[in-house]
């Protein structure tokens, strides 16, 4: 086929059509993807084949294989429609809005002092904030309803998220203000496995770092499951149990008195703190901004 001269208008269906049917190697398969008629699949690659003056798939074969110019034609399909759906994405947002979210503690403890660093260098920006719990949090990055999460423990290992740990945050145990460990204010995790706990509902980060670092002691089930870190402290504070958290979620009752805090004398148990948000958003400028942010006031 004779190559056309000047520049080729390539039409942005029919790339797609070409990416589908490049991915499967089958016109059937991209044409139900696509919602075609397998005509309308073949028609569409011959457009583009005019469009470009090269052939892209070779039909000498019953079988589809891509030529030389096929292949190359198929190593940038993928990352035009990747690069146009971030530009989708990002005009679709309002361009002077930021939306965060983090679980209760981190928005307690965190996110104010770091929004407050960024409104410093933002100040036009209206910023949104909301308080889920983790799935809740990253089910809202993936459908875009937020720009970045804050949690603790890793991430879903999955295509389109970017993560990063900000800090690993240690863990200790809580006890009410008149228990004995109290004064000594340290134990050993087998001294402490005698305790009775308690700790949130399956499912939850909180519970995760409780069935880690207990869950293989036999019979040490929590005596009670609620579902708030607010919940647990206060029930802590009555003298219902112990409870094991993050430090930084136990910071304001401790501070108040409330209950007491007991190192981990012999195990160092921490956590990450986590931000993640997805990929296709890693150049809003509102997003950019708010990671500097945070980022400037842990290292402070």
């Amino acid at each position: 086929m004779d190559r056309q001269r000047g520049a080729a208008t390539v039409e942005l269906r029919h790339l797609r059509t070409f990416e589908a049917v490049a991915r499967t190697l089958s016109v059937t398969q991209a044409a139900r993807e696509l919602h075609y008629a397998q005509s309308s699949v073949s028609d569409q690659i011959q457009a583009l084949e005019r469009e470009l003056g090269v052939e892209l798939i070779n039909r000498s074969q019953r079988r589809i294989r891509l030529t030389a110019q096929g292949e190359v034609l198929s190593s940038y399909t993928g990352r035009i429609l990747t690069l146009l759906e971030e530009a989708r994405f990002a005009v679709a947002r309002p361009a002077t809005e930021l939306a965060v979210g983090a679980l209760e503690t981190l928005s307690r403890y965190l996110l104010p002092e770091a929004l407050a660093h960024y409104r410093e260098s933002h100040p036009r920006t209206r910023v949104r904030v909301s308080r889920l719990n983790r799935g809740e949090l990253y089910r809202s990055v993936r459908r875009g309803d937020l720009d970045l999460c804050l949690t603790f423990g890793p991430p879903p290992d999955e295509a389109g998220l970017c993560a990063e740990t900000l800090a690993e945050e240690p863990l200790v145990v809580i006890v009410p203000p008149g228990h004995p460990l109290a004064a000594r204010g340290r134990a050993g995790l087998a001294e402490l496995a005698a305790e009775p706990f308690l700790a949130t509902q399956p499912g939850c980060g909180f519970r995760e770092m409780y069935d880690a670092a207990f869950g293989s002691v036999p019979g040490k089930e929590p005596v009670a499951e609620v579902d708030s870190i607010g919940t647990l402290g206060a029930c802590v504070a009555a003298g219902m149990g112990c409870a094991l958290l993050p430090l930084v979620s136990v910071r304001g009752p401790a501070g108040r008195g409330e209950v007491a805090l007991v190192e981990i004398g012999d195990a160092e148990l921490r956590t990450a703190v986590t931000m993640t948000w997805l990929e296709r958003n890693s150049a809003n400028p509102n997003l950019l901004g708010f990671q500097r942010a945070v980022r400037g006031h842990l290292a402070s």
